[in-house]
This record gives C-alpha cells, sequence and structure tokens, in this order.
C-alpha cells in the first residue's frame, strides 16, 4: 500500500530531533508540513468539515498546505502551548480551550492517519503512576516506590527502603531566585530532610537502586535500539560530557516486555530508561513517550533517524 499524503510533524521552533528526521524525508523525496501549535491561529490556520463521508479539510501554515484526508502519518513531538496575549484573561481562557479542542481534536482525529504517538496517548503515559502500573503489567522490575503527601508514609517508606531518591511527577521549568530556568532534578532524600512541607503536594520517593550502568532503550515502530549509559552520576542527565556509550542487546524478557508497555497505551515510540545492577539486572524507572533519542545515533552508529523516517514514511508499517 502507498501513501501518497504529506506527513505532518508538530513541534515547537527549535527541535533539533525533528530537523534530523525533516532533513531524512526531504531527501527521500516525501512530503512534510510541519507547524506548531503555539502559532494557531496567528499562521496556521485549519478548514476541517465532518460529513457522513468523514473528515475532509485542510491545515495550513505559511508554505505548506495539507489535505486533511490525506495525511500519512503525524509526529507529535514537543509543541507549543496556545496562547492569546493580546485578549484579556477571561477571554483568553475561553480562546484556549476552544483552540485545544478545535484544532486539537481535528489532529486527533485524521482518518487512516499513523500517530507518532497519538497526543492523547501521550497523555495517558506521561502519568508516572500510570506507566508504573503498566510495567508492572507488562512484565518488569520496578524499584520500590511511595507516591504520597503523607510525611509519616515518606519517613517510613526511607526507613524500610533506603537509600532513597526524590524525583518529580512531572518536570515543569521554573526559575531561581537569579531568574535562571531550572527543573527539580533526581536526588537521594534521608528521613532527615522530611517535614511537614511533604504535606502541601504528591511526591514520588524511590529505592535507588545500586547500579552498575543506565540502559536508555529507544523503541520506534518494530525497531529497537538499547545504549548502555556508563557514568559514575546519579542522574545522568546532568553531564552528559562525562558520558560513554555502548550498544546491548535486551534480554528476551525486557523485549517482551517493551512490546506489551507500548502496546498498553497504543504507543508506536517509546524513550525507556533502565538501572542496570551489578548482577545484571534490568530495573524499569521510566518510558518517556515523546523523550529525545537523536543524539545517540552519531554517539554509537544506530540508524535511529532512519528508522524513525521508514516509520514516518510508514515503511515498516
Amino acid at each position: 500500500m502507498t501513501y501518497p499524503g504529506p506527513v505532518l510533524v508538530v513541534t515547537n521552533l527549535d527541535d533539533p530531533t525533528t530537523d534530523l528526521v525533516i532533513d531524512e524525508l526531504h531527501g527521500r523525496g516525501v512530503p512534510v508540513v510541519r507547524f506548531d501549535s503555539g502559532d494557531f491561529p496567528a499562521t496556521v490556520s485549519v478548514a476541517a468539515t465532518f460529513t457522513g463521508d468523514g473528515l475532509t479539510g485542510t491545515l495550513t501554515t505559511p508554505s505548506r498546505t495539507a489535505d486533511l484526508g490525506r495525511v500519512r502519518s503525524l509526529y507529535y513531538r514537543r509543541p507549543s502551548g496556545f496562547t492569546f496575549p493580546h485578549l484579556d484573561e477571561q477571554t483568553a481562557r475561553f480562546a484556549v480551550t476552544q483552540a485545544r479542542y478545535g484544532l486539537g481534536g481535528v489532529i486527533a482525529a485524521l482518518p487512516g492517519c499513523l500517530y507518532v504517538n497519538h497526543p492523547h496517548r501521550i497523555g495517558d503515559a506521561e502519568f508516572k503512576p500510570s506507566g508504573l502500573s503498566a510495567a508492572a503489567a507488562a512484565g518488569f522490575r520496578l524499584p520500590p516506590t511511595l507516591i504520597t503527601s503523607n510525611p509519616d508514609a515518606a519517613k517510613s517508606f526511607i526507613r524500610r527502603h533506603g537509600p532513597v531518591l526524590y524525583k518529580p511527577l512531572s518536570a515543569p521549568l521554573y526559575r531561581d531566585e537569579d531568574g535562571v530556568s531550572c527543573t527539580v532534578k533526581v536526588a537521594d532524600v534521608t528521613v532527615d530532610e522530611i517535614d511537614e512541607a511533604v504535606g502541601g503536594t504528591a511526591h514520588l520517593f524511590q529505592q535507588r537502586i545500586d547500579k552498575a550502568a543506565d540502559i536508555r532503550v529507544t523503541v520506534i515502530g518494530d525497531r529497537i535500539f538499547a545504549v548502555r549509559i556508563d557514568s559514575d552520576l546519579l542522574d545522568w542527565r546532568t553531564d552528559y560530557s562525562r558520558l560513554t556509550y555502548s550498544v546491548v542487546r535486551p534480554p528476551q524478557d525486557i523485549t517482551k516486555a517493551l512490546g506489551a508497555y507500548l502496546a498498553h497505551f497504543r504507543l508506536v515510540f517509546g524513550a525507556f530508561d533502565f538501572a542496570v545492577d551489578h548482577e545484571g539486572q534490568w530495573w524499569f524507572l521510566e518510558c518517556n513517550p515523546s523523550g529525545q533519542w537523536a543524539w545517540l545515533g552519531p554517539e554509537t552508529g544506530l540508524p535511529m533517524v532512519a528508522a524513525m523516517a521508514d516509520l514516518l514514511e510508514r515503511k515498516t508499517v
């Protein structure tokens, strides 16, 4: 089966990973229409008609027009949010809601489209409790994990399972006292650090694995790319200059669990993180349905950009 329509790419302007994929698709002669939802409605417009025959219409950017009935695939990365700064707060809130359910609803309803990944499925999978539950059901090994707003429960968990890490349930950016953008980092936490402030919101505490290395497994369609990351860091994301990489083959039970996890959320892409202990056991940490991956290709020689282009072109579907 051939798919003559365009690949629709939804992401922000500064996305080097997407740039690589689009360059690969252009080199193959595959049409691409890229836009950021944050540019709607200033420079992006949509006209979608629904009848008994289904969805027809167009999405138009300053340089391209996509036939909504012929989109072969949609690559949903990290678009910016809808904004209406020229409107008062109440009117802007109304406009944002209409844009989300209007444009957002249209791109989530494209007929015959392969989603990488579907925005609704991304939303489901981004909840860490859902991910942990799905990981256990899929057969992954999980470190003991507590989500709580109860200081006493946190202290009891640390005493029983220490050493314990504190992890954010999500990682929104915030600014420090100097106005510098930053985010909450993974860090060790002790009983003495727990106080009544824990009662202010939900927190995630997880037993720290005595790890020998980290593993990043990127699943792109039916292809699995597993890379061992060696460092002396608690969180390898804090200093990429101290990392070394090597390609590894996942154990058979891990490969089976990867498929079960993605099937649970109906995802075709996932960036999985594991800790490997000194006995060689793989411990599931998380799966990011919109995770970064492109930097691993140059470090390892793995053809990851080509694999993503194959998927979006629908060579492997």
